[in-house]
């Protein structure tokens, strides 16, 4: 009897060339797309978003041509939930990452509890890493291919999940998933890469907030880091820390956002230098490589998905969590988005940023 594989099919090009190569090592192979409740393509550009109905169709035609069971679920109202987090936090002045909640709740939460109820063995994606078996623990590392590395995204996988899952692209790289593709003439193989955030259809999260939650979106003071009042914002949960765009004032040298008091409904604006910090903290950890920490101990540390792991030593502080202290000074330090800890390609575990350098936002 062959093993018995669930892979989630968007309807891109990555993971259908997964799938084939699953089938091609002999696994038995069962196609899963997830309805999240998304209908079109991004109107305003050329970028593609996922899991709309054309995905759907196209992941169906994948799973025909690779003559493979196929299944189509409905996640709309799970996914609507990740939404609301994901405009929860710009409200509370954060800025979210929700593909690390998606992969965590469905990808590799909802996905899974389908795959038990098909008495599979694995799950399957593809995401560009590694899962490997060290000892008693299972490790994620990160893909072969450096520019498409998404382990980062993975960070909260636990160690069941790591133990259910497959990655077959782990060790390939892009060029040649797309050269696969075409040798096999796959309904995906010129497919355009899908946008970071599927759900924000027309590139501006702003107009999706607004839909949300309008009434609680309120203008406020914009000042400077002496406290100087240098105008009005309209509303907190349109700027995010490093930003530089839209802010409204002309001081004659370049501005960024470094502060953002949700309290206070103020955004404070400063020099490039303003935001570059040395520490921070993070909660809601989650270990990989090991069960948790006693002391410190040095890693390289990734604040956001393409930020380069910079060398840091983590400090247990409390109960959950950790005090982060990097080498060097980093530029835009952003509550909300994780930090992965890396040892050299290894992923020693990761958190939500909660704040940086003692303050709380």
């Amino acid at each position: 009897m062959k093993t018995k594989v669930v892979i989630a099919m968007s309807g891109g090009v990555d993971s259908s060339v997964a799938a084939h190569l699953l089938v091609e090592q002999g696994y038995e192979v069962i196609g899963l797309f997830m309805r999240l409740g998304i209908d079109k393509a991004d109107s305003t550009t050329r970028t593609k978003v996922c899991c709309s109905l054309e995905d759907a169709n196209d992941a169906r035609t994948v799973a025909d041509q690779l003559g493979i069971q196929f299944h189509v679920l409905n996640f709309k109202e799970a996914f609507n939930s990740i939404i609301d987090t994901f405009c929860t936090e710009y409200l509370n002045g954060r800025t979210p990452n929700p593909c690390i909640l998606c992969n965590q709740e469905l990808k590799f939460g909802r996905l899974l509890d389908f795959a038990r109820m098909l008495n599979a063995d694995f799950i399957a994606t593809g995401h560009y890493a590694r899962v490997e078996k060290s000892k008693e623990r299972y490790l994620l590392k990160k893909g072969a291919d450096s520019r498409k590395d998404q382990s980062y995204v993975l960070f909260s996988l636990n160690q069941d999940q790591l133990s259910r899952t497959l990655f077959p692209l782990g060790t390939t790289d892009k060029e040649t998933v797309r050269e696969v593709a075409r040798n096999l003439n796959l309904k995906t193989k010129d497919k355009p890469e899908s946008q970071d955030i599927c759900f924000v259809l027309d590139n501006n999260y702003h107009s999706l907030l607004h839909e949300r939650f309008g009434n609680l979106i309120t203008p406020g003071i914009l000042k400077d880091t002496q406290g100087n009042i240098l105008g009005r914002h309209p509303g907190v949960p349109f700027f995010t820390i490093g930003q530089r765009k839209g802010l409204g004032v002309a001081l004659g040298t370049p501005r960024y956002v470094v502060d953002i008091s949700p309290q206070e409904n103020t955004v404070v604006i400063g020099t490039d230098s303003e935001l570059m910090e040395d520490e921070l903290v993070a909660s809601t950890l989650n270990w990989i490589s090991l069960d948790t920490i006693h002391s410190p101990i040095e890693v390289q540390a990734k604040i956001r998905y393409n930020h380069i792991p910079t060398p840091a030593t983590i400090y247990p502080c409390g109960i959950h969590n950790v005090r982060v202290v990097f080498h060097e000074p980093q530029r835009a330090i952003t509550p909300g988005q994780a930090v992965v800890f890396y040892d050299n390609d290894t992923v020693v575990g990761g958190g939500w940023i909660e704040r940086k350098n003692g303050k709380t936002f």
